[in-house]
């Protein structure tokens, strides 16, 4: 568990774009049982999240066409609702950060870690618009 002062600052950086916040396993099962699409970011301390994840997220909502729903859960600190938001991204192993987009419940596109590190900000941001245009 992190210190909330620690990650403030870092869950800031989503909720001030619009991102709600999930801590519990029940708040994690409303927003996936939403119609329409829903952009679900597992945030993370790590640099990447910071250089790439976020920023990424960020640019992306400049698309005109975006998701209905914007959520994240914190890896690290809200334990059970990342494991709850972890469950509907399988076939997918758990990695944070990631990003994932869902139609109507179903898993539509998914951003791994490993697609994240070490990729700027500008590619992120570009993947999740491909993948807004062609479900949102």
């Amino acid at each position: 568990m992190y210190p909330a002062e620690l990650v403030k600052p870092m869950r800031e950086d989503l909720t001030n774009v619009g991102f709600e916040e999930l801590h519990t396993v029940e708040a994690v099962e409303t927003a996936m049982a939403k119609e329409g699409t829903t952009l679900v970011v597992v945030n993370s301390v790590c640099g990447c999240a910071a250089a790439n994840a976020r920023p990424g997220a960020r640019q992306s909502l400049q698309n005109a066409k975006r998701p209905d729903h914007l959520v994240t859960v914190f890896a690290g600190v809200d334990r059970e609702a990342t494991d709850k938001a972890r469950e509907f991204m399988i076939p997918f192993p758990p990695s944070s950060p990631c990003m994932a987009l869902f139609k109507d419940g179903e898993l539509v596109h998914m951003l791994e870690r490993h697609h994240i590190e070490g990729r700027p900000a500008e590619m992120i941001a570009e993947n999740l618009v491909d993948a807004y245009n062609a479900n949102c």
